[in-house]
């Protein structure tokens, strides 16, 4: 069994298909399960004192990586050798590869905002950033998408395949319940903060590597050095320890500025400029980002191939 070859065809699967609207309309996503898992220990568990909620907060990590691991090396286990295994171990590792999705909800906001239609795109970003969208203008509403591009091109597919190449479908699963559970409990706010910290720390240390790769394929694809040369400076600039690597390298790539400040209801995070002095994006870079999305996630595919024939 090569859990290379493995990745290489769920990979290839989402690429081509994604997840159909009809399947999750049948039987939903194995994301939202374990999200439905995670609002119910968060709402029965997330009370107490701080210390308390740190607590309970690291037995609900405990919880939902077992409840993803344990399913995914039954299923492992049960795999036939040969490339029949490698198919099936494909298909059944390909819902938690993002890939198409977030082709998609990009897309979504480019073709508005190329057509000149700011309100259509504040909308479709809206569904994949946390920020104000009635605060955005355009180079506002390019910078949060090509953001979300950038970070979740790491989190959605770089990272899933990594920790499946490690460890197969329980890598795969534990980087899915880790990183679900800090998109939606490892915030930094009063009622999330302690609750969420494991998670969050956790998640974090899960992205290091994959965070790091995604920026280094991201500079290949473009074939600029400028993309390295700002990646390495700026990312650690980014109030994320992963984020800012393939951020970085996208603004580096494109030649535009990415991050600074943002609003969030009524408050303004004075987060610092990638590639300060550049640019602002316009609808064109929307285009130019997604076509390096492309390249990356090919160079991504062509390094599994490698690995799978060795």
């Amino acid at each position: 069994m090569s859990f290379a070859a493995m990745m290489l065809v769920a990979l290839a699967i989402d690429a081509l298909i994604g997840w159909p609207a009809r399947v999750y309309a049948r039987i939903g996503h194995p994301v939202t399960w374990l999200g439905r898992l995670i609002a119910a220990l968060e709402a029965r568990l997330n009370t107490g004192a701080a210390q308390a909620r740190r607590v309970k907060g690291a037995l609900s990590v405990a919880v939902v990586v077992l409840a993803a691991a344990l399913p995914a090396l039954a299923l492992q286990m049960a795999l036939p050798a040969g490339v029949w295994g490698n198919v099936l171990g494909g298909l059944l590792a390909w819902p938690l590869v993002a890939a198409r999705s977030l082709h998609d909800h990009v897309a979504a906001v480019a073709r508005p905002l190329g057509h000149g239609d700011l309100a259509g795109a504040r909308d479709a970003v809206a569904m994949i950033v946390g920020r104000d969208p009635a605060q955005l203008d355009q180079a506002g509403v390019a910078r949060a998408a090509l953001e979300s591009l950038s970070e979740n091109a790491s989190d959605g597919v770089v990272a899933p395949l990594f920790w499946g190449l490690v460890a197969g479908l329980p890598g795969i699963a534990i980087y899915k319940a880790l990183n679900t559970m800090d998109s939606m409990i490892g915030h930094r706010s009063a009622h999330y903060e302690d609750f969420g910290m494991v998670a969050a720390r956790l998640d974090d240390l899960a992205n290091l590597v994959p965070a790091r790769l995604t920026g280094g394929m991201i500079a290949l694809a473009s074939g600029r050095a400028r993309a390295l040369v700002v990646m390495w400076r700026d990312a650690r600039a980014h109030r994320s320890p992963n984020a800012g690597w393939p951020e970085a390298a996208m603004a580096g790539a494109l030649g535009v500025r990415l991050s600074g400040p943002r609003h969030y209801g009524d408050h303004v995070a004075q987060e610092p400029w990638l590639n300060a002095g550049a640019g602002d994006p316009g609808a064109g870079a929307l285009g130019q980002g997604l076509a390096l999305y492309h390249r990356a996630m090919a160079l991504c595919a062509a390094a599994l191939l490698v690995l799978a024939l060795i």
